[in-house]
């Protein structure tokens, strides 16, 4: 694998702490598709989600405001056979550059409209997990020269932070929906008085050891109330859980 530099790992992390410090669904995406902007020089970052079958197709993009019609242009794409839609198709999950997926790239429909619409002429794939049967994956427009060994690297190493803030995104996302309904303090959500004691120390970042430590009660038994918390409130982590806490009132 080709040499990172130290700004690729500090760009990392820069994007790891973005993330976990903003619990804004509808910010974050704009806020993730900037690092990638800056990471690999690009002008366009999209957001793809593609069934296949049925010409279908989701997204979201900046460049760096928000897209419009990107809908349109994925299914578009999808319909024009775009290398990456292929590639996703076979199963392949590392991060590609299409010029590495066909040599006539350049000549390709889709590579035409994306010089024009955008003024890209080369693109990278990121592909993320699958969902119920949807291709999905992040792609990366810029004009000049083709990505590089380096920037491929770098692509795969920040490949699992991705697939991790877009599931933070879609938990946020279902949280939020979830809290619009959900009944304040008083009466509703189901926890006892300590459990609402251990989800308040949660809120307060602290540890299974420490919260026990705290109460005087094992870390086992602190996970036995998370595990009833979690339950409760339909979470299944502790980001989740404190995030629709705070929504609904639950913690400061």
């Amino acid at each position: 694998m080709s040499q990172l530099h130290t700004r690729d790992y500090e760009r990392m992390l820069d994007l790891v702490v973005a993330v976990l410090e903003n619990n804004d669904p509808e910010s974050l995406g704009h806020l993730i598709a900037a690092h990638l902007l800056d990471a690999f020089g690009c002008s366009t970052v999209i957001f793809a989600r593609m069934q296949v079958p049925r010409r279908l197709g989701q997204a979201e993009g900046w460049a760096p405001e928000s897209l419009d019609g990107v809908d349109a242009l994925v299914r578009r794409r999808v319909g024009q056979q775009h290398p990456l839609v292929g590639y996703l198709a076979d199963g392949h999950r590392s991060p590609v550059s299409m010029n590495q997926l066909c040599d006539l790239w350049r000549h390709l429909e889709c590579s035409s409209e994306a010089r024009r619409d955008y003024g890209t002429n080369q693109q990278l794939g990121l592909p993320l997990p699958s969902d119920g049967g949807a291709l999905r994956a992040v792609s990366l427009g810029r004009k000049g020269s083709d990505f590089s060994a380096r920037e491929l690297a770098f692509a795969t190493r920040i490949q699992p932070l991705l697939i991790s803030a877009d599931s933070h995104v879609r938990e946020l996302r279902r949280l939020r929906a979830l809290s619009t309904g959900l009944v304040l303090p008083t009466e509703g959500h189901g926890l006892t008085p300590r459990e609402q004691t251990v989800l308040g120390l949660l809120a307060e970042g602290l540890t299974a050891d420490v919260i026990g430590r705290r109460l005087t009660i094992s870390p086992h038994t602190v996970n036995r109330h998370l595990e009833k918390i979690y339950r409760k409130l339909g979470t299944n982590n502790r980001v989740s859980t404190v995030s629709l806490a705070r929504q609904a009132g639950l913690v400061p």
